[in-house]
């Protein structure tokens, strides 16, 4: 289609006419697609957003100001849209098998059930044995989950010291579960 008759065709499109809207959006889909996938590297994807850009354009084409720059309009709109989608997308993450297996409904027996809250009992129990500031290190980092710099801040402490404190803590407690354990 030569750039006439594409610029006839916005000109009605400017004016209302679904028709010639449409033929534009046959025309100019291969290469938004194109722009769109090359960005996100998604086919299901860049073909949402593909669509999503030409009822983007369907409702901004007033805004145009100069027919003749339909094309590079469009394509900005494409780029845009594309970018804001894949930072606006969760992270992918590829799991193993196995972590699927783990999502179907096993039955812990009641044993399980019982080492397990002996484990706790006596993780409980060797905290309780460490010093407080050992104790209030590990119970921040691991149980309710703080940062770092959190830490940092709890503590009035740089976040290497929080790093020494927190590998020393382990160390202790590690060595009052093993005292705990019968010879």
């Amino acid at each position: 289609m030569d750039e006439t008759s594409t610029i006839t065709l916005i000109e009605q499109a400017r004016g209302g006419d679904r028709e010639a809207f449409g033929e534009l959006a046959r025309q100019f889909e291969p290469t938004v697609y194109a722009a769109v996938l090359r960005r996100l590297r998604n086919q299901a994807e860049a073909r949402e957003v593909t669509q999503d850009v030409f009822m983007q354009a369907l409702r901004k084409l007033p805004q145009l100001r100069e027919a003749e720059r339909f094309a590079g309009w469009l394509l900005r709109i494409a780029v845009r849209m594309s970018i804001n989608r894949a930072v606006r997308r969760p992270p992918e993450t590829v799991r193993g098998p196995e972590t699927f297996g783990s999502l179907s409904s096993t039955h812990v027996t009641p044993l399980e059930d019982m080492l397990r809250a002996e484990r706790a009992r006596e993780l409980r129990a060797g905290l309780e044995r460490l010093r407080d500031l050992d104790r209030r290190t590990l119970m921040a980092f691991y149980f309710e989950g703080r940062s770092l710099k959190q830490m940092s801040d709890q503590f009035n402490s740089p976040i290497g010291t929080i790093k020494r404190r927190l590998h020393t803590a382990r160390n202790r407690l590690r060595s009052e579960l093993a005292a705990m354990q019968p010879a």
